[in-house]
């Protein structure tokens, strides 16, 4: 009787099913970083990037080229008009300030971070992905009140309730890796991961060709974090 391959000493081995998970990417560094630690968690990765009506789209072009580098199983794009709704200098024809100032800044987006978890809750309990990463960071993060810890933590109530894998005990887990973490740590982490910076954007209003103003808050915070980690900025500047 002959054996089951199951069981036959020469099958190979089966490779268990990697987990699933949704990966915010924008193009900038953080959602890189966080791209590339889902990665090295063991994640089959699905990019998420939302075109919301930002000033330019050299990002989400950054944003297509960052998740093909670091293996992303696929990249979608979805496309929301927030200019339609307007109230931040992202989105309406409001100048971008050269520094944040006090309170909250004029490049907050309304709801963007809220609305962004929400189309990438959906897409992962289709997959039936074991959750989201996202590169919201409390550190360094301009004064946006979505990107607090507090925030991440009401939306995982939301997704527990809100959802048929929440509701049925498979709850999607929200995953903020960089929550904690400067921009000198986290560019440290994205060397170690071998991530090319020069590939990303934060700029705000960079140009069609994605060359950064060098003026803008995003571009402060990007210089500083390398900076701080001894590491010679790629950035390019127009």
């Amino acid at each position: 009787m002959p054996v089951p391959p199951s069981h036959n000493p020469q099958s190979p081995t089966p490779t268990p099913a990697l987990r699933r998970a949704v990966v915010l990417v924008s193009g900038g560094m953080d959602s890189a970083v966080t791209l590339g630690l889902a990665r090295a968690a063991g994640f089959a990765c699905h990019a998420l990037s939302v075109d919301y009506g930002q000033r330019h789209h050299s990002e989400l072009d950054a944003a297509r080229e960052v998740a093909a580098a670091l293996g992303a199983v696929e990249h979608k794009t979805v496309a929301v008009d927030l200019r339609s709704i307007g109230g931040s200098s992202l989105t309406a024809d409001i100048e971008v300030p050269a520094h944040g100032g006090a309170g909250i800044p004029l490049t907050y987006v309304p709801a963007r971070n809220a609305i962004m978890l929400s189309i990438a809750l959906g897409w992962a309990e289709v997959l039936g992905a074991e959750g989201i990463w996202c590169g919201v960071n409390a550190v360094d993060y301009s004064g946006y009140p979505d990107c607090r810890p507090s925030f991440i933590e009401a939306f995982q109530a939301l997704a527990n309730v809100a959802t048929r894998a929440g509701v049925e005990g498979r709850p999607l887990r929200i995953r903020a890796p960089l929550m904690h973490m400067g921009k000198g740590d986290i560019v440290r982490a994205g060397m170690e991961l071998g991530i090319d910076f020069a590939a990303t954007i934060s700029c705000y209003q960079a140009d069609p060709q994605g060359r950064a103003c060098g003026g803008c808050d995003a571009c402060h915070l990007r210089a500083e974090g390398f900076r701080a980690a001894g590491v010679p900025d790629p950035t390019r500047y127009r």
